[in-house]
């Protein structure tokens, strides 16, 4: 029984991420490509690293041509990677990257599984990356993605016979699906596992090939492809009116996050891969070859699928509601299988088409879009059965709950019937949030307890209904997530999670405040209630050495979502220091320090999270030179923020307002990360940028990928971006010009300031320049040659040009000392005085 209910839970992964978004109505011929898929018992799963490493044309491929289940198990949630659309990085990133593979997974039907690994950012080497993960405990993950999913195939997107010559984590993943296929079906391993879920064998894995693994066209055309099965995945569906292509154009183009928006392409085009291990391929066209994927695979399945398969010949696309008596005959003879993992599965697709050719809707919405434990909740319940079949509401549950009502209402045909339904939220509820960021986990691991959790997209919804209902007589029980729908006059409808929230979170005004002088600072700290009428009090603790001002405020908050801003003044310690600043609220002697971190993109559903409300604050012994800074905007990085943190008055600049007299007004321009990949106009204004600095004025450009530069001229002389990056935060930094003003004028930099670095030194290096350009700064990852390129000058006229792959954005939101005292020193390039 342990297992049957895991494996329905299982089911619950692909869907439960939608539930924020509008409730998907199903048209007649998605119904039909629904009862395809019904009819086919096989299963697939793809296996890589992170967020948009999926081969989406072969994922729709296996979903929508083969009309096989078909799951993607990235082992990371992309946290390491850089956001080309926001500020968010690490956790939060991984929060974006995340929704927008289920995002992906809903158009290229696919379903999304993940691991507990953390992407720690690049790793040059698979021993590396399974150091930092602790390989045991994320092969256990993919040995439990295998026993639940139960994949007939596997496909791994990575060679694991690269190690050394790509991404640490592409070849880690591959290793670890030949691995996990060995050892998923061998009941000796993670035994614990089998509490919940039985052990499996997957027929066949294969690798993902092309001419990519190989390094051009010409060496693939070449090689061997005896033991390799070929597609022609750019296949045309009459039913989407969309080819194969097109479809995964779309789903790839989901991650906006990574740049990854693209044309759609249609056409013949061939797919491979190459069978690694298990059962040999006779003819190398079938990689379910040996495998009935038909109804007969399960005991009593084939009356199941005599049904079904009528239902298929004859499908009525004008009314299908006339298979409802044979799709609940169905349901009924599969509640009588042994086959636990083929009933969970195929009951929950029947449900799901049952509901679709009644049209019925059946929704939970909550008045209010949060709660706190112990709180009523109304809920709106609306029922409406859009067709002529016999239904009858029976009753309607609050999952986990007592509460419940009894209807026996005959749904007559487009009648719509509402009702309201008081429930009460657990005293003890767990509050809403990212279930893998709920516990303090480790550089490569994110720590979950439950064990049935692990794998799952997003965390489960607050609080779910279950609509009780009678078709033709029949029971059925479907289960809805309670959601929040409202309207914008800009926006229409829309939706979003009901969530659980605590009676009040705290949010201070910075993540970092750095003190530059020994001079008080004002913090304002925010709490935002969740319950009408919080009342309590709010005080900082804080590092010692530093004081604070008042000891507390007390607050009276009378509406729920209202907030109160209160002002603390922080004294910094005469000597250099750090620590971190953090909020308590105390009602009701309960404290309470977390704050609400709300994500809103138009591509992937709202979300919130909560984490530890904190500040680092740092006294910092720096000096400065010029003061007005003009910054334009890359890819969404804080560095802006941070430069106005240590006192200077930074200015944003639009690239179309860029012209030689504006420019002049700023003792320095820093352009941001990634703006030459991605703002095209800079293309018509870098002339004017290097104009300013031949003027005499300081530019700095922070790091750029090396494909995909949108001028011609990205410095005044030549310079070429490598991918060569250093991805030890510790890697030895050594001054190749020790007596270079950058390294001396007004700070004197040293070793320490290289100390205590975040993720990566650096990357996308140059790894070629000019002679005009002088390297400032050597250092490489270990068993490697030294990188040059990090940071770069040149004069050029009466100014400087300085190019630096450091990586600042991620150094200054921890509030690295010595990544705000080189970059004061950039900033100073050229002035002998303090402005």
């Amino acid at each position: 029984m342990q297992t049957s209910r895991l494996l329905v839970f299982s089911l619950f992964l692909c869907v439960s991420a939608l539930s924020a978004q509008q409730p998907k109505k199903l048209s007649s011929s998605e119904i039909f490509e629904s009862v395809q898929k019904l009819n086919v018992l096989g299963s697939v799963l793809y296996i890589a690293a992170h967020p948009d490493d999926e081969n989406t044309r072969l994922i729709s491929y296996m979903a929508n041509e083969v009309k096989a289940r078909t799951a993607y198990l990235s082992l990371t949630r992309g946290d390491g990677g850089q956001n080309l659309i926001g500020p968010e990085l690490r956790e939060l990133l991984g929060l974006i990257r995340s929704q927008e593979l289920v995002a992906a997974r809903s158009i290229d039907g696919g379903e999304q599984l993940f691991t507990r690994a953390n992407d720690f950012g690049f790793s040059k080497h698979p021993d590396e990356t399974l150091a930092i993960w602790d390989k045991n405990e994320v092969l256990s993950d993919v040995v439990w993605a295998i026993r639940t999913f139960k994949p007939d195939i596997i496909i791994n997107r990575f060679d694991h016979r690269t190690a050394g010559r790509t991404h640490g984590h592409h070849t880690a993943s591959a290793m670890l699906g030949l691995e996990a296929f060995d050892l998923a079906n061998d009941k000796t391993k993670y035994p614990n596992q089998l509490k919940y879920t039985s052990t499996w064998q997957p027929k066949r894995i294969f690798f993902n090939t092309s001419w990519w693994f190989y390094g051009n066209q010409e060496d693939f055309d070449a090689a061997d492809k005896s033991n390799m099965i070929t597609f022609d995945i750019g296949v045309y569906y009459p039913l989407k009116g969309n080819s194969n292509n097109e479809v995964a154009a779309m789903a790839s183009s989901q991650h906006l996050s990574q740049g990854f928006g693209r044309l759609s392409d249609r056409g013949s085009q061939q797919e491979y891969i190459e069978l690694l291990k298990g059962e040999a391929l006779k003819d190398n066209t079938n990689i379910f070859e040996g495998i009935d994927t038909s109804w007969n695979r399960i005991k009593g399945g084939k009356a199941i699928g005599t049904i079904l398969n009528q239902v298929e010949i004859n499908f009525n696309f004008n009314n299908p509601s006339e298979h409802l008596q044979q799709l609940v005959e169905a349901y009924q003879l599969l509640q009588t299988v042994e086959d636990t993992h083929w009933k969970a599965v195929k009951s929950h697709e029947l449900l799901n088409l049952i509901e679709a050719c009644a049209g019925l809707y059946l929704e939970a919405t909550s008045r209010d879009a949060t709660a706190c434990p112990g709180e009523s909740v109304t809920l709106n319940l609306e029922v409406i059965n859009r067709s002529k079949a016999n239904i009858t509401l029976k009753s309607v549950q609050v999952l986990n709950t007592s509460d419940n009502l009894i209807t026996q209402q005959n749904l007559l045909a487009n009648n719509k019937y509402n009702y309201n339904l008081e429930t009460t939220i657990h005293p003890e509820a767990n509050y809403t949030s990212a279930y893998w960021l709920l516990n303090e986990g480790t550089l490569g691991m994110y720590h979950v307890k439950e064990q049935t959790q692990i794998g799952q997209p997003i965390s489960n919804p607050a609080l779910e209904v279950q609509f009780f209902i009678s078709v033709n007589g029949v029971e059925l029980a479907i289960s809805k997530p309670v959601v929040y729908r409202y309207a914008k006059p800009d926006k229409g409808e829309l939706y979003q999670p009901f969530e659980i929230l605590p009676p009040a979170t705290v949010s201070l005004s910075n993540k970092v405040v750095i003190f530059d002088t020994a001079d008080a600072k004002q913090l304002e700290v925010t709490v935002k209630a969740h319950t009408d009428n919080a009342r309590g009090n709010l005080s900082l603790v804080h590092p010692e050495g530093w004081v604070i001002s008042p000891d507390s405020y007390t607050f009276n908050i009378e509406k729920k979502n209202d907030t109160n801003t209160f002002v603390f003044t922080v004294q910094p310690p005469k000597a250099q220091s750090e620590g971190y600043i953090s909020p308590r609220v105390n009602i009701n002697r309960n404290l309470y320090s977390k704050e609400v971190v709300e994500i809103n993109y138009s591509h992937i559903p709202f979300q919130t999270v909560l984490l530890p409300s904190q500040t680092k604050v740092v006294r910092l012994n720096i000096e400065k030179r010029g003061n007005s800074i003009g910054y334009i905007e890359g890819a969404g990085d804080v560095v802006s923020e941070s430069l106005r943190q240590i006192g200077y008055e930074v200015s944003i600049i639009k690239p179309e307002d860029i012209n030689p007299d504006y420019l002049a007004e700023f003792d320095a321009i820093v352009v941001g990360i990634r703006a030459y990949n991605t703002i095209e106009a800079l293309k018509f204004k870098q002339n004017d940028l290097l104009n300013y600095v031949a003027n005499g004025g300081n530019m700095i450009v922070q790091y750029n990928t090396s494909r995909g530069i949108l001028v011609d001229n990205l410095a005044p002389y030549n310079l070429q971006l490598s991918r060569d990056r250093v991805t030890d935060e510790t890697a030895n930094v050594r001054f190749l010009n020790p007596e270079h003003p950058i390294l001396n004028v007004p700070n004197k930099i040293t070793e320490a300031d290289f100390k205590n670095w975040t993720q990566e030194r650096g990357l996308y290096f140059p790894d070629e320049w000019a002679k005009e350009f002088t390297p400032i700064l050597s250092m490489n990852d270990p068993n490697e040659s030294p990188k040059e390129g990090s940071l770069l000058v040149a004069a050029y006229g009466k100014g400087y040009y300085v190019y630096t792959g450091l990586s600042f954005f991620r150094e200054f939101p921890e509030g690295v000392s010595g990544a705000y005292r080189l970059f004061a020193n950039m900033l100073s390039l050229g002035k002998t005085t303090a402005d």
